[in-house]
């Protein structure tokens, strides 16, 4: 048996996390897309002049914004579920100690704890895409089906980087640095909200490089229904690549402190 097949075998645990977990976040997965379409999509965009030109061929602020915070709110599931989770597991339970105490190996432990969140993701996404479908955001069923989809990838390009610098610091407190200086303006400045047009040449070109805006146009044109080829496949050359690299940091940085 390859070293490669025994990530699966991890599978049971996290499932037994979530079982044991999964009660806590019913109510917030239903409520919290609604009450952010209610009140930034419906309230707030009843103020916003739709201007398709202006707003990536959505009709009304509800149909831009909708996407935008499906992707942002991937990207704030990653965050929650590989900071702390990850640190404690070096720092706190030395959960990871006694996994590789086992056949099991860091890159074993890397993937099937990305694997987790991802499935968690897409279990969100679907629940999320399930609450705005009466809004009529989606021009049509595959283009939710393909924006859930979607999600797995934003959440990879995240997930990987995000698990790596869990691993590489020494102190919790590190983390105010990364939710402030680096979920806070990706969340707002990338896109989900307004055009990065709006933000002037030099902080637009800068915000093309967050790789929530390449998700966040990814997924709003799977919901609209406005494909176009090269900037597609961009986008998902730029996540995938992203997430190759943070895993190969992720793997490496938790080595590292295993064994040292």
């Amino acid at each position: 048996m390859s070293h490669s097949t025994l990530a699966p075998r991890l599978a049971d645990y996290w499932l037994t996390i979530y079982r044991r977990t999964w009660k806590g976040t019913v109510v917030s997965s239903f409520v919290t897309p609604l009450l952010y379409v209610v009140s930034l999509g419906v309230l707030l965009g009843g103020f916003v002049e739709a201007d398709p030109a202006r707003l990536d061929g959505a009709t009304s602020y509800v149909d831009f914004v909708a996407p935008g915070m499906l992707a942002a709110a991937s990207m704030q599931l990653v965050f929650s579920q590989l900071t702390y989770n990850v640190f404690g597991g070096i720092r706190w339970h030395k959960t990871y100690y006694a996994m590789t105490a086992t056949p099991l190996g860091v890159a074993d432990v890397v993937q099937a704890q990305v694997g987790y969140v991802l499935a968690r993701v897409l279990l969100g996404a679907l629940v999320f895409c399930l609450v705005l479908a009466p809004f009529g955001i989606f021009a049509s069923v595959g283009g939710g089906v393909v924006a859930v989809a979607v999600q797995a990838l934003v959440a990879l390009a995240f997930a990987t980087p995000v698990f790596a610098f869990s691993a590489w610091i020494s102190h919790e407190s590190a983390f105010a640095l990364l939710f402030r200086l680096g979920m806070l303006p990706l969340f707002l400045f990338s896109g989900a909200f307004f055009p990065v047009d709006n933000l002037g040449p030099a902080l637009s070109r800068l915000a093309t490089v967050s790789p929530l805006w390449h998700g966040v146009e990814l997924t709003r044109m799977a919901s609209l229904g406005t494909w176009q080829a090269g900037p597609a496949l961009l986008h998902v050359a730029y996540l995938a690549v992203l997430g190759v690299v943070g895993y190969l940091l992720a793997v490496r940085a938790l080595t590292r402190r295993l064994v040292s």
